[in-house]
């Protein structure tokens, strides 16, 4: 358990320029303390005490604002930065050397049962607000831009934005066209811009058909 503080705690001067010393981080930083509250959820979670490990779960949300549930299984030097409003589901599985952003959600797509939840895996970043939903991969050395919405399998070394997620970049390469955190794809306000110009077309007499949303 030591080595892994003293891991956690390195994880966060490599990601965080804001951190000062290593008191501070470990007295101060909600992430750290949610993942090391999760280690003893799950310990009890995997010999099925399940009451106590989601008291302990549920507590460590009330403190941190982080909900990770006793079941899910996190591995080495996961990064969670400001953490507020983060949900891990139970069947989620997190590899090494993650970083998790405010907002991001690991979780299901409705009331299936078994397993539902992603695999993510090592050397990942999620990005503020992302969700991935469902039963799928994410894979090595992967980049979810913020506000994400990711549905489908994602391959080692890709970057992926937009609603629903796409792959924009694989193996350093750009795959079609490539979106900034600032600049991800809206589909409502597109299809209000295609309404208003269907209705500027429908006034100026250009077409007369009805226009169905």
């Amino acid at each position: 358990m030591f080595q892994r503080i003293k891991d956690d705690i390195e994880m966060v001067f490599e990601q965080d320029p804001a951190a000062r010393s290593s008191v501070e981080v470990f007295l101060t930083y909600s992430g750290l303390h949610a993942v090391w509250w999760h280690i003893i959820a799950h310990w009890f979670f995997k010999h099925k005490m399940y009451f106590i490990a989601r008291s302990i779960s549920q507590l460590s949300r009330f403190f941190s604002g982080i909900e990770i549930h006793p079941g899910a299984t996190i591995g080495k030097r996961l990064f969670i930065d400001h953490g507020m409003g983060i949900v891990i589901g139970e069947t989620c599985t997190i590899g090494d050397n993650v970083t998790i952003y405010q907002g991001v959600t690991l979780g299901g797509t409705g009331k299936e049962r078994g397993k539902r939840h992603p695999d993510i895996g090592d050397n990942v970043l999620i990005a503020a607000g992302a969700k991935v939903l469902g039963n799928i991969q994410i894979g090595n050395n992967v980049n979810i831009g913020a506000n994400s919405v990711v549905l489908k399998d994602v391959p080692d070394y890709s970057t992926v934005v937009g609603i629903p997620g796409k792959i924009v970049r694989q193996n350093g390469i750009k795959v079609g066209k490539s979106f900034d955190h600032t600049q991800l794809p809206d589909p409502i306000y597109e299809k209000l811009k295609e309404l208003e110009k269907h209705l500027e077309q429908t006034k100026n007499g250009e077409i007369q058909d009805d226009y169905v949303i």
